[in-house]
């Protein structure tokens, strides 16, 4: 989990000392010194939070205002760089996107959310990877049109409340929160504390990621971590849950040289975007679309016991090589070591036998449909 960052250049988020005191282990991570686990580690953690409410600091992320004069002009000057549909996204509504390069690859996946106050026309608000942001910001504020700005929120903190009990929690202190739907967002006060909720996370669990006033997130994290269900979570823990619900990691499942369509993520793709193009590499991602892509991300299923770690060489079962395994490790909820990868289009059907290259030993495993572990988002009855 940790990157290259010298620790004398690490930044730290306005939870740190809380880390500290909660005994975290603190590592480099995308410049920042974070948690990567607490006392009880990982397996209790990732089990804690499948099972009750883990908190997680992503106060690393990055978040950002797009402002302009109306919706329709802020909307349009995403569109121009990225394949979603933003001006049909309502008011309240979170929607999953990626910047995509002129050749049809990934600078980054980020959230984009438009506010229900009236008061926030014109503005969408960004929530874009730690190891991206400064591309991104710098990528988008180069590509706007004249009267669209792009303001970083840096005075802002980000929690992630995720797990089956994080409602009945939630409902202590934020009662509003509990009508949300997946992927919905509203302004909210948390103990009288003013913030903003969205309704979506990274575990593949129901959850809630909170932004608020970086000098009011201490207070906010305290109060959920008083509550009997909650526990502080690492980063440890919230990369197996991400890799069981089979979401991407920026920079090991997808780059700058993978596709959405690859990425099996052609659904951040919108209906009306596939037809009128416009986005930055459509030629070769609605191409993609309609002849399908050479290879796809999938989830391997090893046999036995041992993990198939990112780097692992995927073969078929007479030798040849496949492609690589771009996430992997020991799943706690699926019970056994689970992974993902790109194969070729044609070894990508659930079932298919596969070999793995661990530690010089052929292992076998087969290609397994994601997620491992079914989501479990609250989604509200049509």
């Amino acid at each position: 989990m940790a990157d290259e960052t010298p620790t004398g250049e690490l930044h730290e988020t306005p939870l740190a000392a809380l880390h500290r005191a909660l005994g975290a282990r603190m590592v480099p991570f995308a410049g920042y010194a974070m948690p990567v686990q607490y006392p009880t580690g990982i397996l209790a953690e990732h089990l804690w939070t499948r099972e009750k409410a883990g908190l997680f600091d992503v106060s690393h992320m990055g978040q950002a205002v797009l402002t302009g004069p109306d919706h329709g002009a802020t909307a349009a000057a995403l569109e121009a760089l990225t394949p979603g549909d933003f001006r049909g996204l309502a008011p309240g509504r979170v929607r999953y996107t990626v910047l995509t390069t002129p050749e049809g690859g990934i600078i980054d996946d980020l959230m984009v959310t438009r506010s229900p106050d009236p008061q926030d026309e014109g503005a969408l608000m960004l929530v874009v990877n730690a190891a991206r942001k400064a591309i991104d910001y710098a990528h988008i504020a180069a590509n706007l049109p004249e009267g669209i700005l792009l303001d970083p929120r840096d005075d802002r903190a980000l929690l992630a409340l995720q797990g089956p009990a994080a409602a009945a929690v939630m409902a202590r202190h934020a009662p509003e929160a509990v009508a949300m739907g997946f992927m919905t967002a509203r302004a909210a006060l948390f103990d009288g504390i003013a913030c903003h909720l969205s309704r979506s996370g990274y575990t593949g669990e129901d959850g809630w990621e909170i932004s608020v006033a970086a000098d009011r997130a201490e207070d906010l994290a305290r109060a959920l971590l008083a509550e009997p269900e909650v526990a502080p979570i690492g980063l440890g823990a919230r990369d197996s849950l991400r890799l069981e619900a089979g979401l991407c990691l920026y920079g090991h499942d997808i780059d700058e040289a993978t596709s959405p369509v690859e990425a099996d993520i052609a659904f951040a793709i919108a209906r009306r975007r596939r037809e009128e193009g416009g986005f930055p590499g459509a030629g070769r991602i609605i191409g993609e679309l309609a002849a399908g892509a050479a290879r796809r991300r999938v989830g391997i299923r090893p046999e036995g016991r041992a993990p198939a770690r990112e780097g692992t060489e995927i073969r078929d079962p007479a030798g040849r090589t496949l492609g690589l395994v771009t996430s992997g490790g020991f799943g706690p909820t699926a019970g056994g070591p689970v992974a993902m990868g790109y194969v070729p289009a044609g070894h990508a059907a659930p079932g298919t036998p596969l070999v793995l290259v661990v530690r010089g030993k052929e292992l076998a495993a087969r290609v397994e449909t994601l997620p491992f572990v079914p989501h479990r988002y609250h989604r509200k009855p049509a």
